[in-house]
């Protein structure tokens, strides 16, 4: 990393930021370009061990992807705040950003429920009550976090 002054190696900080976000952005190989999706995300720390959790329909490009080949790059940013410097005629941006790799695998159907109230965990505090039997057409993934780091321009 260039700016070391900006590096975060700490990771409880890493994990207070993603929890502070909203979306997961990860990169899958596809022919010579990396394909990048936005996801709805659920964070489960154990230890030091890292799972992210995104549910998506039973097709599509995404899961051909992983199929092929489940190896992801990630992405999350939060604190996003324009910093101008009418003296200097400068402007810059606050920010704190997590990125890693990871794999990728399908949860299995008796883990989905868990699972995905771990991923409505990001999102809302409490247990949120949701219909069951959409399970069944949900596809559920989990991404094991193989590194990570984090990057900042002043704390949040």
């Amino acid at each position: 990393m260039r700016r070391k002054d900006r590096e975060i190696t700490d990771f409880n900080e890493m994990i207070e930021i993603i929890k502070r976000c909203d979306v997961c952005r990860i990169a899958l190989h596809d022919d010579g370009f990396p394909y990048i999706v936005p996801l709805n995300f659920g964070l489960e720390v154990q230890g030091e061990k890292v799972f992210f959790y995104f549910h998506c329909a039973g097709k599509g490009k995404k899961l051909d992807l992983i199929a092929r080949d489940n190896h992801a790059t990630f992405e999350l940013d939060c604190g996003h705040k324009l910093v101008l410097d009418e003296e200097q005629m400068d402007c810059t941006m606050d920010y704190a950003s997590v990125i890693g790799h990871g794999t990728i695998e399908t949860v299995k159907e008796e883990e989905k429920y868990e699972a995905l109230k771990i991923l409505m965990r990001q999102y809302h505090a409490e247990d949120f009550p949701f219909h069951t039997d959409m399970i069944a057409v949900t596809t559920v993934l989990k991404m094991t976090v193989k590194d990570m780091t984090g990057k900042r321009r002043k704390p949040l």
